[in-house]
């Protein structure tokens, strides 16, 4: 599935407006996609982040930056109408992408001038997605280093941390003392217990594996715990590794019965949850993003 960029976008959105109509944004989405030969399954596409539709909101950028070179108006907030310098500029369409990115480099004294810049590459992207995709460079730096972090620790500081992440993601709710390390010296096969009740008659038992990057976890190193659950006489468990599971070990799992609940954990898996709740982690930066309150500008009389 290729969502047009924002920028492939702005030609149709000329073509929509050709006839002087005016148009609200959320009325462009259907026209659009008719015009581009866009599936439904396209135009519903969201993103991986949860911003909304991708589609919707390429077309916004579209929008605004045709707006701010002035080949569209806007007679009233979030209303676009065709202006003169776009129906000219329709007459010869390969022109209109470069066209855009003169003007806009033109508002900004400081933007690199247009043999630097070009803004039609197929990997180019919305102001906002290059926000959250250098977000997600971030968070992937972070979690190569905090897998590296804990590969650096004794292994009996990765069993303590495991138990207190799954504290800190919720379980064993307010039980006191829900969370326990075992003994290394007889632990059975088990790393950590999670009480899930005052009574402890609920429990939620623990492997933890701290494996070197390229060392999977195998099939026997599975049924190995769930030997230990099996003594245990529990069916709940939580494999965790630093590192990844064998095709093997995941079939397994999957393999067994219902009656058998065990969740794999990797090393991916296990930094992302350390990042999401906060564990070990401290915020460094908050970079709060507004946009105009709908509400409040739509109370107030149009001209």
């Amino acid at each position: 599935m290729e969502i047009p960029k924002y920028y492939e976008i702005m030609v149709p959105v000329l073509e929509l407006l050709k006839d002087g109509s005016e148009i609200k944004l959320r009325d462009f989405e259907q026209p659009l996609a008719k015009l581009m030969g866009l599936t439904e399954e396209e135009v519903v596409h969201e993103y991986d982040s949860g911003n909304g539709r991708m589609f919707i909101d390429r077309a916004s950028w579209a929008l605004s930056y045709l707006f701010l070179s002035g080949l569209v108006e806007r007679p009233k907030r979030g209303v676009y109408k065709i202006g003169g310098k776009g129906l000219e500029l329709l007459k010869t369409p390969e022109k209109v992408v470069e066209y855009v990115h003169d003007e806009l480099a033109k508002r900004d004294e400081k933007k690199p001038k247009k043999s630097e810049v070009n803004i039609t590459p197929e990997a180019q992207l919305t102001p906002e997605e290059s926000l959250y995709d250098s977000f997600e460079g971030i968070k992937s730096s972070i979690y190569a280093e905090i897998i590296s972090t804990i590969n650096s620790k004794a292994p009996k500081e990765f069993e303590k941390l495991v138990v207190m992440l799954l504290q800190k993601m919720g379980y064993g709710g307010e039980v006191h003392n829900s969370g326990e390390v075992t003994k290394q010296s007889n632990d059975g096969g088990i790393d950590g217990i999670i009480k899930e009740d005052v009574l402890g008659l609920g429990r939620i038992y623990i492997q933890a594996k701290r494996y070197a990057e390229g060392n999977s976890v195998g099939r026997e190193d599975i049924q190995k715990f769930v030997g230990a659950l099996a003594v245990s006489q529990s069916n709940k468990g939580v494999f965790i590794t630093t590192s990844y599971y064998a095709k093997t070990a995941i079939d397994y799992c999957n393999s067994l019965s219902a009656t058998t609940n065990i969740v794999l954990i990797d090393g991916k898996k296990l930094a992302e949850l350390m990042y999401e709740y906060g564990l070990g982690m401290q915020t460094e930066k908050t970079i709060e993003i507004k946009k105009l309150d709908s509400d409040f500008w739509d109370a107030m009389m149009d001209e």
